[in-house]
């Protein structure tokens, strides 16, 4: 495993004006195309990948491809 740059900038991904510690997503993009991604509770934990997959993922995140994962009790996606 690559080790994880200690002069990354991590921008946490929670709704606006969320408040407290979470747990929440934060990324963080490095040099030569990785960016990297860990929860608040377990910033220990870092997942990396290439900017390319990551792009291909926030357009699928865009077009909705993954909606079904957001549904609460049953009663549909959840929508801002």
């Amino acid at each position: 495993m690559a080790d994880i740059p200690t002069s990354l900038s991590w921008t946490r991904a929670a709704p606006e004006g969320a408040e407290g510690p979470g747990p929440w997503i934060e990324v963080a993009f490095g040099s030569e195309g990785f960016v990297y991604l860990r929860e608040t509770g377990a910033p220990e934990n870092v997942i990396t990948t290439t900017l390319k997959k990551w792009e291909a993922f926030v357009l699928g995140v865009r077009a909705g491809e993954f909606d079904h994962f957001a549904e609460l009790d049953g009663q549909g996606p959840i929508t801002p």
